[in-house]
């Protein structure tokens, strides 16, 4: 088919990269803002802009709070299809387990819990069923937040990245697997087809002509980040391993079963209640030697994560699990407790060297650690993805949109107006939503709903105007869309800013100066390096339009010889 090895490379780079490369767009996007989902929460929470906490007292806070916990009602919904005869009240349903989770960075408390359902199933296959309850705290009172509130870190921008938000049959994974196996194929084939890879590093020649400078781009920002693109690709497929090749739910799930009951005797942390009532210890002294342990081993901590498992019963135990924010593996050292008397059952040994690796590239990948370095070079990284993806498309279109335009065909605006949707049309949607978060009144009902519609609806706005303006592309010139939605993202990202000071009182000199709050400050001032970005890209695609338009005139040449047309460095000759 091909003549060379370097050349199959060639096709096999160019054509994933195109098909699967709007995907790779959304994963590394999305997965750069991710790295402060915590902080895009606090900005869009006001109520949630204090400092971070410890877990609170369980005793004292939590107890309390988890006597109003209550099934989740779409699970609700959803179950009553799936047992035989009418569901009991919500009110009625016993709390089988619970969980408390909180990281370094996020103020609020993240609570849940397992409510057992008496109904027997229909399936005969499901030996029990429950339904889950969730809700997000203020640890200082025990207050729930609202709901509808979305939290548009951490529960939009980071699922986007690795589940499009597609959740049917687990779609949205499948996609993104894919797309990021096809990426490590793209890397390697991206390898063989630049021979002289070292020299691509140092080279970029920002006045050559768009082709030249998008492919010089792309090469560089794929040479400069090759590592971190390669190991989050590969970490990405290892963590979600269990949804691609899920054996243990399928062919092996009675071995899977057997494990876990031989897993508890082994652990002595039971797999089943007792069906025997019992009362519960104060969880307070567990985390005190928890804590106690922990620095006995020379790694004193804060509890991250408490759960506790058959809740009321005989066999109920508390976990405690270290917050692991001083390493990159995402450890627990987790301590168990039984639950009635507050014995230790077991503390979790030093894993064994698979462990170790699986937690060390867990751990890498979600970046739980507390370094604010690394932490921005994650996004740098990301950032480059993106760039790296985005030339790619420009250089597709630039180097054919001539030869398509002779042949009356539409590949390159259809690819071009792609480009601009999941380019500049991606980041319009980002910055709309926070514009919407602020915009609209507090007390609206569904307020998390209204907000993605927002997202989506300016998502499909960008798209059906990148095609609308996109007829000159099929005349091999530029699309007028990139520059007219850089001039919609400046003017968005500053209201976004704007409408943050005038509807909470917190502009930049009070979060950096007076009143230091950098989860805030740091949502603004990227907001503003976004505006920044965006008009000198509005500056410079109307230059290069006037710069076309001219050559393109009627009169051009008409005073001798050849035109010469100087833009940005780059010779243009017009006969």
């Amino acid at each position: 088919m091909f003549s060379s090895f370097r050349l199959s490379m060639a096709w096999l780079h160019t054509w994933f990269g195109l098909v699967l490369g709007y995907v790779l767009m959304i994963c590394f996007f999305f997965g750069a803002l991710s790295v402060f989902d915590r902080e895009i929460d606090r900005w869009a929470i006001p109520e949630s802009r204090f400092e971070a906490q410890p877990m609170p007292s369980f005793d004292a806070v939590l107890k309390p709070v988890f006597d109003k916990l209550r099934a989740h009602p779409d699970e609700m919904k959803e179950m009553a299809g799936r047992v035989i005869g009418e569901l009991p009240h919500p009110d009625k349903l016993p709390l089988e387990a619970l969980y408390a989770f909180t990281t370094h960075r996020d103020p609020l408390l993240v609570i849940g819990g397992d409510f057992t359902i008496p109904n027997k199933p229909k399936d005969a296959s499901e030996d029990h069923l429950h339904v889950h309850g969730w809700g997000t705290i203020d640890p200082r009172t025990g207050a729930f937040l609202p709901e509808d509130r979305l939290k548009v870190g951490s529960s939009f921008f980071y699922p986007m990245h690795y589940s499009l938000h597609l959740q049917w049959l687990n779609l949205g994974y499948w996609i993104v697997g894919l797309a990021a196996l096809a990426m490590l194929a793209a890397l390697v084939s991206g390898v063989v087809m630049h021979r002289k890879i070292f020299r691509e590093f140092f080279t970029f020649r920002p006045k050559k002509h768009t082709q030249r400078s998008a492919l010089d781009l792309h090469n560089l920002t794929g040479v400069v980040a090759l590592p971190f693109h390669f190991f989050f690709a590969f970490t990405g497929l290892v963590i979600f391993a269990g949804i691609y090749l899920p054996l243990s739910e399928t062919m092996l799930k009675p071995l899977a079963k057997q494990h876990e009951v031989l897993q508890a005797k082994r652990t002595g942390l039971p797999h089943e209640s007792a069906g025997i009532a019992a009362p519960m210890a104060s969880v307070d002294a567990m985390v005190v030697e928890a804590k106690r342990r922990w620095a006995a081993r020379d790694m004193a901590g804060e509890v991250g994560l408490l759960t506790i498992t058959h809740l009321g019963d005989k066999n109920g135990y508390v976990s405690l699990f270290r917050a692991g924010s001083d390493q990159v593996a995402l450890v627990g050292q987790g301590v168990h407790f039984k639950a009635s008397t507050g014995e230790v059952i077991r503390e979790d040994p030093v894993p064994n060297a698979v462990s170790s690796v699986n937690e060390f590239l867990t751990g890498l990948h979600l970046q739980h650690f507390r370094h604010w370095l690394l932490r921005w070079l994650y996004v740098l990284g990301g950032l480059a993805g993106c760039v790296c993806i985005a030339t790619g498309f420009i250089f597709f279109v630039e180097k054919r949109k001539k030869q398509h335009a002779k042949a009356g065909g539409q590949a390159s605006r259809v690819v071009d107006a792609l480009a601009v949707t999941a380019v500049t049309g991606m980041v319009i949607a980002t910055v709309v939503i926070l514009v919407a978060n602020r915009l609209l009144p507090t007390d609206l009902a569904d307020k998390g709903g209204w907000e993605r519609n927002a997202f989506w609806g300016a998502w499909v706005l960008a798209m059906a105007h990148a095609f609308w303006r996109g007829a000159p592309v099929a005349q091999a010139r530029v699309n007028p869309a990139w520059r007219e939605q850089c001039m919609a993202l400046t003017g968005l990202a500053l209201a976004a800013v704007i409408a943050n000071w005038v509807t909470t009182g917190d502009h930049l000199v009070k979060t950096v100066f007076t009143e230091t709050y950098w989860p805030v400050a740091g949502v603004d001032l990227s907001l503003l390096v976004t505006a920044a970005l965006s008009w000198m890209a509005v500056r410079r695609l109307a230059r290069r339009e006037q710069v076309i338009a001219r050559e393109r005139s009627p009169t051009a040449g008409l005073h001798g010889g050849p035109t010469q047309v100087r833009t940005a460095g780059a010779k243009v000759s017009n006969g």
